[in-house]
């Protein structure tokens, strides 16, 4: 079962929700709950849709005259769902590249980089990675940095309970890994 032409499966996702509430001791047939299977798989599709999408999609190149000055973008809201216990994690993402030959990218391309590579369970730290190391193949930068900065409900509902307690995790690549260079991206990054 699973995937049917690279498309999530509701109707097994809606089985597997009930399974679960009847596991939980919960009434599947009392109101509240009656379309909350159905409910799940669709924000499953919604909140996973980037599972069978490729980032390189996203990722459209040109050329403008940039003298390899440092591009960031920052404070970039985004969701995404820990694959420890398939809760919420979110916060704000911040990207920064210096381009190699005046080869540039939108910045909406890069929103829409971390979006696709944010939509499907995973670790922050390995998300971090995964996205300067897909910048630095695929743009061919000189470097890249990224930032997250993101509070995970698995720290803040269970555990430790914490809420509010942002974790921070950042990939440098190339010539970010300069300590001037990097130091300058996170004064900018820091800046309002």
């Amino acid at each position: 079962m699973g995937r049917i032409s690279g498309k999530i499966d509701k109707k097994e996702i809606e089985s597997a929700v009930k399974i679960i509430l009847k596991a939980i001791g919960e009434d599947l047939n009392r109101d509240g709950l009656k379309d909350t299977p159905k409910r799940i798989a669709r924000m499953y599709e919604e909140i996973f849709s980037g599972i069978n999408k490729d980032p390189k999609k996203e990722l459209k190149t040109y050329t403008a005259k940039n003298e390899d000055e440092m591009i960031i973008i920052k404070d970039i809201p985004f969701y995404s769902v820990c694959e420890h216990h398939l809760l919420p994690f979110f916060g704000k993402a911040h990207i920064v590249y210096i381009p190699k030959k005046n080869r540039i990218t939108g910045f909406s391309n890069l929103v829409r980089v971390l979006d696709v590579m944010a939509k499907r369970p995973i670790v922050q730290e390995r998300l971090t990675h995964e996205v300067a190391d897909f910048l630095m193949i695929n743009l061919r930068p000189m470097g890249v940095m990224v930032v997250i900065e993101a509070e995970h409900l698995c720290l803040s509902m269970i555990g430790v309970k914490k809420p509010g307690t942002l974790t921070v995790t950042s990939a440098i690549r190339g010539v970010m890994k300069s300590a001037a260079t990097r130091a300058e991206a996170f004064s900018l990054i820091k800046s309002k």
